[in-house]
């Protein structure tokens, strides 16, 4: 059971409650970032299918969003939205959406905590991203690697995102640092709402046999962070302190870029943070739509792929060219992979570390997850 401040033990519900600044939980409806969808319909004279695709306009993605590469017998609207907000309108929403871009470990924990069935994934994956570089530090608090974390108190403001999750995972397979040889300190406040959205309830389980409490009232992570509140900082986005330049802040890796590179060498592990589910019911009704979906993403990344080799030309970043080349020669040149078997290692490293942090009361498997028809979709480059 997580404590306060003053070390009482307080429910769940209530530390729940005081982590999202005293608001109750996320409830149903979508959130202003996400205009509300129409429902599902066919166009009977056309014969074309009118779905909602929601998501963030990541570059690769832009090619789908724009028109550029269409989605085969279907009229699209593509719908901006936060992941917080898209995660709360599945789990726990209307779910108007026909597709939507989704947190992965929230997905896990609908599935296995919950019984959640409404919506199953296909093997796209909009946002993935190394974590390494997700780990920052304060300068007095003798922390130069790793293993410097034991016993230290690490701010973060939701305990069970799949960002979190990824990076207690590698703390504790590659360095020993496992989650209880910490003490975890949930703000109060999130800075990073406004990009991300409101945590969805599935972003804040919180395991047994840990110790976590509610940071100072008013305070969000960075400001923790900067104050000393706590000693090191796990958090998706980079804490305002950081980018404002306080020296007291820095990276624990200080070259992050190395670090990850070296981590992807040795593992194979792209991390995953957001997949693409479709609701089942749409999928019953027109069992083509799934891989139809895949083969729009996968033509709209390719489509990327192709305008990045032109970047050395018309881009703004001086070394873009050798950035690029350097990740094909390390990473192949899909090295943004769609699909199952090329994301095997991935996908069962993460569920393992949802398992074995104890958040999922299950270990789920890959193929519980992704919808049987797209088990087996393979890109064509």
């Amino acid at each position: 059971m997580p404590k306060n401040t003053e070390g009482r033990t307080i429910s769940r519900r209530s530390f729940l409650k005081t982590a999202a600044g005293g608001a109750a939980v996320l409830g149903g409806s979508l959130l202003p970032a996400v205009a509300s969808s129409q429902s599902m319909k066919t166009d009977t004279t056309s014969g074309v299918l009118d779905i909602t695709i929601a998501g963030y306009p990541f570059d690769h993605v832009q090619p789908l969003i724009d028109g550029r590469v269409p989605v085969k017998g279907c009229s699209i609207t593509f719908q901006r939205g936060r992941i917080g907000d898209l995660n709360t309108h599945v789990f726990s929403g209307p779910q108007e959406l026909e597709v939507t871009e989704i947190g992965l470990i929230p997905f896990i924990l609908a599935y296995a905590n919950e019984g959640f069935r409404d919506y199953s994934l296909i093997p796209v994956y909009p946002l993935r991203l190394f974590r390494h570089k997700s780990v920052f530090v304060h300068v007095d608090r003798g922390i130069e690697r790793p293993e410097d974390l034991k016993g230290k108190r690490i701010g973060t403001p939701g305990y069970s995102s799949t960002s979190l999750t990824w990076i207690r995972g590698f703390m504790q397979h590659e360095y020993g640092v496992k989650p209880e040889d910490l003490e975890w300190v949930v703000s109060a406040k999130d800075s990073s709402v406004q990009n991300a959205g409101a945590a969805s309830n599935q972003e804040n389980v919180l395991p047994e046999g840990i110790s976590i409490r509610v940071g100072p009232e008013g305070k969000d992570e960075s400001d923790m962070l900067l104050d000393a509140d706590v000693d090191a900082l796990f958090h998706a986005a980079e804490p305002k302190a950081f980018t404002e330049g306080h020296p007291e802040i820095k990276r624990l890796f200080s070259d992050p870029r190395a670090t990850e590179r070296d981590y992807f060498a040795r593992t194979g592990i792209f991390p995953i943070m957001h997949a693409v589910a479709m609701r089942n019911d749409v999928i019953d009704a027109h069992p083509w739509l799934p891989e139809t979906v895949f083969n729009a993403y996968s033509q709209a990344k390719q489509m990327q792929y192709e305008a990045m080799g032109e970047q050395w030309i018309f881009g703004t970043l001086p070394w873009f060219g050798q950035e690029f080349e350097e990740t094909r020669e390390l990473m192949g040149e899909n090295f943004w992979p769609y699909g199952i078997d090329a994301n095997r290692k991935t996908l069962d490293a993460l569920l393992r570390y949802s398992h074995e942090q104890g958040l999922a009361k299950k270990r789920s498997t890959v193929e519980e997850l992704f919808h049987p028809s797209s088990l087996h979709f393979s890109e064509v480059s």
